[in-house]
């Protein structure tokens, strides 16, 4: 190298250095050659006013030493899909179905697409259909079907798991294994809440899948689906997990696992492997607004499905407990309205009278912010804690209450079948609201005892989404009962405040930004 080059080099890595700029290398990177370390290598005089190579290894030795040591990431390497495959496969059974539906069944037909806890075909969170697109023929009575899933072996004398909803209304199931062996089935019981069903064949000897802890599998992490969409067996598909913890309208009590692995009508019911080949979920729902693949798919989380087993196959039924709140996700005003750094937890809207949570001293107002020292981050931790919990279960609530931290310790009940979970119109200072105390008729005919009637809205009230016809309960957690109350919250011109409102029945916290 010539003396220019490596006069210029000097003089660059020290302006380099002399900015801040610290420059890390790796092993297949670049390396300084050993002139500029300051080894005994002849070096010709430097150009007066410059640093010496010697004096600018040092300062790079220094700089070295203060920068942060740099992360690398291990390289991700693909799972062997063909292993899982041969190992796994042969456990993995296709399911028909026969029997007869009610006129009125959320399943108008053998392709009708069902969402959770719906009868509208236009939502686009769909169940997996039951069985192919077929011919619809509008007919009164109870009409026959065919339908088609997916399910798998978890032990060897015949258990198998599957979807709740593939073997509704079946009085016929036919199990199909890999090798081509067909075996009927005894559906031991299904869980329409978790949308878990078992099965029993008569058989020994079986094939088993190898089961994973969905707990350790991250979002990223490669996952593969096996079943038979469309009735094409044997069928892979692979993808990552995109979610965990996932509520879905309509389910509030499984955390679903999302994923972007191909799954179709027919693969509902089928596992979900790891990349070590280890079943993590059973493939349960899609998002779609065309009734195929969109790239969203849903799984139950396996060690729930579990939890549903072992009742099923000790009782032959599954019982789930029930806290009795409304719940709600905390939004980054409604935190701050509370006092809450962040947005993490499960603000309670409403405690049903004579519910578990009321005997423990809940109220409106309260965020459950852990239980039995796991946190919380959204309401759907709490619905599904709770709902996968049995009846007479002691939990453990970590409360913000009042801008302190408070303990309850709650012993559940059980869900039922169907709960899985002044006259001038003064104005509310600068909420823009019109409010009046509600009359004595007006309390009787509502089921309130308290509150304060929203005649109007305008302003902050009205763009957070506040409604005319509310009944306004609480502010920031703190029941209402006059008008003044209100104004004198809004003394100290906080930057948003947290309502508690009743509309049609219900109690919803509504932040309100003011500043």
């Amino acid at each position: 190298m010539t003396q220019t080059a490596k006069t210029t080099l000097i003089a660059t890595a020290a302006a380099l250095l002399a900015a801040g700029v610290t420059v890390t290398t790796t092993a297949s990177g670049w390396t300084a050659p050993a002139w500029l370390h300051g080894s005994k290598a002849p070096v010709s005089a430097p150009v007066a006013g410059e640093a010496t190579p010697a004096a600018t290894a040092a300062t790079v030795t220094a700089a070295t030493t203060l920068a942060a040591p740099a992360v690398t990431l291990p390289p991700a390497q693909l799972p062997n899909y063909r292993a899982i495959v041969q190992t796994q496969g042969p456990a993995v059974v296709g399911i028909t179905v026969a029997g007869l539906h009610k006129v009125g069944n959320d399943d108008d037909g053998d392709d009708a697409p069902v969402a959770r806890g719906r009868d509208d075909d236009s939502d686009p969170f769909f169940r997996f259909f039951r069985g192919i697109p077929g011919l619809r023929m509008p007919q009164q009575g109870p009409q026959p079907f065919r339908g088609q899933g997916s399910g798998f072996i978890i032990s060897p004398d015949g258990l198998v798991l599957t979807n709740a909803h593939v073997v509704r209304d079946a009085k016929q199931v036919t199990v199909k294994l890999s090798d081509r062996r067909e075996f009927s089935a005894k559906v031991l019981g299904s869980d329409p809440a978790t949308d878990i069903a078992v099965l029993k064949l008569d058989a020994k000897n079986l094939p088993t899948v190898q089961l994973g802890d969905p707990r350790q599998v991250q979002v990223g992490d490669y996952v593969l689906a096996i079943g038979a969409p469309y009735g094409f067996e044997q069928t892979a598909t692979q993808g990552i997990v995109s979610a965990k913890g996932r509520s879905l309208p309509g389910d509030s009590v499984v955390p679903f696992i999302q994923t972007d692995a191909a799954v179709n009508p027919g693969n509902s019911g089928g596992p979900l492997f790891d990349a070590a080949g280890r079943v993590v979920g059973v493939n349960a729902q899609i998002y779609s607004q065309s009734g195929g693949f969109q790239g969203l798919a849903f799984s139950i989380p396996v060690d729930v499905a579990l939890k549903v087993k072992d009742q099923i196959v000790a009782h032959g039924k599954v019982e789930h407990a029930r806290l009795g709140v409304t719940l709600q996700d905390l939004s980054a005003p409604l935190a701050s309205s509370f006092g809450l750094g962040a947005p993490d937890g499960a603000l309670v809207s409403s405690v049903q009278p004579d519910s578990a949570a009321a005997k423990a001293g809940l109220k409106a107002g309260d965020v459950i912010t852990a239980i039995d020292g796991e946190p919380v981050r959204v309401a759907g931790d709490v619905s599904s804690r709770v709902g996968l919990a049995r009846p007479g279960d002691k939990l453990k609530l970590e409360l913000w209450r009042d801008k302190s931290r408070v303990s309850e310790t709650v012993s559940l009940g059980r869900a039922d079948k169907d709960t899985q979970e002044a006259s001038a119109s003064p104005q509310g200072g600068s909420l823009g609201l019109a409010l009046r105390p509600l009359e004595r008729q007006e309390l009787r005919g509502s089921g309130l005892d308290h509150g304060l009637l929203i005649e109007r809205v305008t302003g902050p009230a009205q763009l957070a989404g506040v409604q005319p016809g509310d009944v306004l309960l609480a502010m920031n957690g703190k029941p209402v009962q006059s008008v003044e109350q209100v104004r004198e919250a809004l003394k100290g011109k906080p930057a948003s405040v947290a309502l508690l409102v009743a509309r049609d029945g219900q109690q919803i916290f509504v932040p309100v930004r003011l500043g």
